[in-house]
């Protein structure tokens, strides 16, 4: 195809085949992001995920392809592929200390997505932490699960009514007493809330 071509453009044929190649992965960046979108959602819809983990969940995906994306119109400039491994595993480098640094409230969201998947308890249930076997603990309504906490509003306590935010990870650290939405506490008769 060159020989066609007047010299001057010869030198444009590069450039011109980078540039396609750029959008090219472009594209497939952007159509691979809403494929993941619309799958996540249905994901969500399908297992009844929170909202924060479904957004979670997105944001991760649109990170990974689009840092996917710069790596390869990196590649295509023609940054060394070297460069590119060498800052990557810095930047790895440092996650992992963040991570280390940041361990229990990487725990406390790790077990929000056990919470919300495996539902232990739901909203509106009446909890109570044991401390050690039968040795009565924190009793509550759960008001409120976010990705770090639960919020239990306290009951038959000291407190009575006060709301108390509970590390996520604390309940699979200990014995739960669970009273579905609605049922009855020992000693209380129904409805009497």
């Amino acid at each position: 195809m060159k020989n066609y071509l007047p010299e001057w453009m010869h030198a444009w044929i590069g450039l011109f085949d980078t540039a396609l190649i750029i959008l090219l992965i472009l594209l497939v960046a952007w159509l691979l992001r809403r494929l993941t979108r619309r799958l996540l959602a249905r994901l969500g819809t399908h297992y009844t995920l929170p909202p924060q983990v479904e957004v979670a969940a997105r944001r991760l995906s649109n990170f990974v392809i689009w840092s996917a994306t710069v790596v390869a119109i990196l590649d295509q400039l023609g940054m060394s592929p070297t460069i590119l491994w060498t800052a990557f595993t810095g930047f790895a480098a440092v996650g992992a200390v963040a991570f280390f640094a940041a361990w229990s409230v990487l725990s406390n969201i790790f077990c929000a997505l056990l919470i919300f998947t495996s539902r232990p308890f739901r909203l509106g249930d009446r909890l109570e932490v044991l401390e050690n076997g039968e040795k009565p603990g924190l009793k509550g309504l759960v008001i409120d699960i976010n990705l770090v906490y639960t919020t239990l509003q306290e009951i038959d306590g000291p407190a009575e009514g006060t709301l108390m935010q509970i590390p996520n990870s604390l309940f699979f650290q200990r014995g739960l007493r669970r009273w579905p939405l609605g049922a009855a506490l020992p000693g209380q008769v129904q409805g009497d809330g």
